[in-house]
């Protein structure tokens, strides 16, 4: 399709370069509406942060690495290993996943020029980085979040931390669940309005229901841990008594609310994964995904089921034996839509013709620690094997062959398989298996000999324990596997950031792969596609037919939308043609509004009210500056 037939069409072509080019150098990328250039922003950032958190469970592991350590203070480790924690999810792995992945290639798996609110996409990246940001500040400051990723009251309370960094921890969150919630709005009406015409629901690509599923997992399930910060900073600030129990209040509530978001939370981090395997698996296999229909309803299924399983989390809190049997049940019921996909993936795979590449691997991987988190989680659903094995190192261990092993492996080989679309260039696949086993061996290293540790009675959480435990040897194989595992990860990094300068180029489609974004140019233009594209099937790219008529309707001018910055809006179910719609241009109102937002969170947290209200007015009068701004025309 990128292919230019005709003086015409190269004139077309060079009309669109004009309309829809950016402005150069780093005004260009400050004042950025392209989602491409958005998701390469969150990349990177997301990147940074993951690189701070690996650091810092580097330093956790290293004070664990034997008895009695001292390499961390009893506060610094309390502040490293929360901090820790905050990073990895909502810093690093939501953010590359929704942000970077999401962003950068939903809107070219559905033939559509940009996400459907191109402003609020760069708005929702500056707040991101701004509430990432704000956080570290705490934790540089000497003064980071000190309770736990989940902050449990009374802990997280005044009298017991009675510093600010709960407060950068619970007005950083509020801050970032903004961005997460303007950012799932976006890609949920992107999906259902922006398809390109043809594309309806039932030939969409299984990575557009895993993203969609995610979406509305976001808008759901952040009020519940917004409110649940708003009530902390209430008590903790104002006097209030939410979480008080002297006062009446109770501090379950926390927990409710926390884990009303913080379930959902595990399968925002873990969908993104299972579409990014659905992208992979049949490119490499070369069939099409098995039981394909149910993969996509176990998506949604997933996420819908998951609103109602949060409870599993407190069974050692005293609640009644009814409502834990129930959220037990609920618990079990979940394994089925996450076991439709896991044999799908594996069936694919066998009854295929795979070819062992360094993306399949990680996704090979990805199903194998898969099993082993999944394994372990139903464990959890026996409640008196979860009141045992609560706060010890069971949990850790089954937590992170999820978070890590089934979430990160995915988006560790989605690198490697839009790294030829995103760059033009070919990673070395030698250093790619490489970094793939080396990292495959530190996972297991780091992650697994914790299961044993939490069955001998090794609390999570713990500073430091004495000699004599029988904790030792394990504890210093974790910390060996830990620096296994951050080789692995650099192998990857030096990889890639090779293969960027001195890669082999590499057409459009290396990979013959099945979803339109191979369709355009590698890298792809800012308006994506010259044309807007013929969609038959799920398997677009498959449909060699319908990318010929593509290069004919350019050749005659026919949905070629030249006019401006021009994108084909298309019914919800169907995705009939609708309307055309003229998409805002590059705009420096987003990072103002975002630091604008942010001057109003740091003034909450010095104790300026006044202050974070004029910086409110200043919002507001962003705002009108924002919608005053008119579309480009031609």
């Amino acid at each position: 399709m990128s292919a230019v037939a005709t003086p015409e069409a190269a004139r077309r072509v060079e009309r669109l370069d004009r309309i829809w080019a950016e402005r150069p150098g780093l005004v260009g990328w400050l004042t950025t509406t392209d989602h491409k250039r958005i998701g390469l922003m969150y990349l990177f950032a997301a990147l940074a942060f993951f690189l701070a958190g690996g650091v810092e469970a580097l330093l956790v592991r290293t004070q664990l690495a034997a008895p009695a350590q001292h390499v961390l203070s009893p506060s610094a480790y309390n502040q490293i290993f929360t901090t820790h924690g905050v990073t990895m999810i909502f810093l690093f792995v939501i953010p590359i996943s929704t942000g970077a992945f999401g962003n950068y290639l939903l809107p070219l798996m559905i033939g559509a020029r940009d996400m459907a609110f191109p402003r609020m996409n760069a708005l929702s990246f500056w707040i991101f980085l701004a509430s990432g940001l704000f956080i570290y500040t705490g934790l540089a400051l000497g003064h980071g979040p000190d309770a736990g990723w989940f902050s449990y009251v009374p802990l997280a309370s005044k009298q017991y931390s009675p510093d600010s960094g709960i407060d950068f921890y619970a007005l950083g969150l509020i801050f970032n669940s903004i961005a997460s919630t303007a950012s799932a709005v976006n890609f949920i009406v992107t999906i259902f309005r922006l398809r390109a015409p043809g594309m309806s629901l039932n030939r969409m690509p299984l990575f557009c229901y895993a993203f969609l599923a995610v979406s509305f997992a976001l808008v759901f399930a952040l009020p519940a841990l917004t409110l649940a910060l708003v009530f902390l900073e209430l008590d903790r600030q104002l006097g209030f008594h939410f979480y008080d129990v002297a006062a009446g209040g109770d501090p379950r509530l926390w927990q409710h609310l926390f884990w009303i978001f913080g379930h959902p939370e595990v399968y925002v981090i873990i969908l993104p994964a299972f579409g990014i395997a659905t992208s992979i698996i049949p490119t490499f296999t070369r069939r099409k995904m098995v039981a394909f229909p149910f993969v996509a309803i176990a998506e949604i299924l997933v996420v819908f089921i998951g609103f109602g399983v949060w409870v599993h989390h407190m069974f050692a809190v005293g609640l009644s034996t009814a409502t834990t049997i129930a959220f037990a049940a609920a618990s079990l019921i979940i394994v089925i839509p996450s076991a439709i996909q896991l044999f799908a993936w594996i069936t694919t795979i066998l009854t295929g013709t795979p070819e062992f590449k360094t993306p399949l691997l990680w996704i090979i991987g990805f199903i194998v620690f898969f099993i082993v988190g999944g394994l372990t989680g139903i464990m959890f659903a026996a409640i008196p094997f979860d009141q045992q094995v609560t706060d010890s190192y069971f949990v850790v261990a089954h937590f992170h062959f999820v978070i890590f092993g089934a979430a990160v492996f995915p988006i560790l080989g989605g690198l490697y398989y839009w790294f030829p679309k995103v760059t033009g260039r070919m990673y070395d696949e030698r250093w790619g298996k490489a970094s793939f086993w080396v990292t495959f061996a530190g996972t297991l290293a780091t992650f697994f000999p914790m299961h044993i540790l939490g069955l001998l009675g090794m609390p999570r959480r713990t500073y430091t324990y004495h000699d004599g435990l029988g904790w030792g040897g394990l504890n210093l194989l974790q910390t060996l596997g830990s620096y296994l595992l951050a080789v692995g990860l650099l192998m990857v990094a030096v990889n890639l950031a090779v293969s960027l300068r001195r890669g082999p180029r590499v057409g459009n489609d290396p990979w013959g792969g099945d979803t339109l974004e191979w369709a355009t140019s590698s890298p792809p233009p800012p308006y994506n596609y010259a044309v807007i594209p013929k969609v038959s099937s799920a398997y677009a790219m498959w449909d060699r037919e319908d990318r010929a008529e593509d290069a004919r309707r350019l050749d005659r001018g026919e949905l070629v939308l030249e006019g401006g910055h021009e994108t084909p809006a298309s019914t919800v179910l169907d995705a009939e043609w609708d309307e055309v719609l003229r998409m805002p241009p590059s705009s420096w109102a987003p990072l103002a509004l975002a630091a604008s937002l942010a001057a109003v969170f740091v003034m909450l947290l010095v104790g300026h009210p006044v202050t974070a209200a004029a910086f409110v007015a200043l919002c507001a009068i962003v705002l009108l500056r924002w919608h005053s701004i008119e579309p480009e025309a031609a």
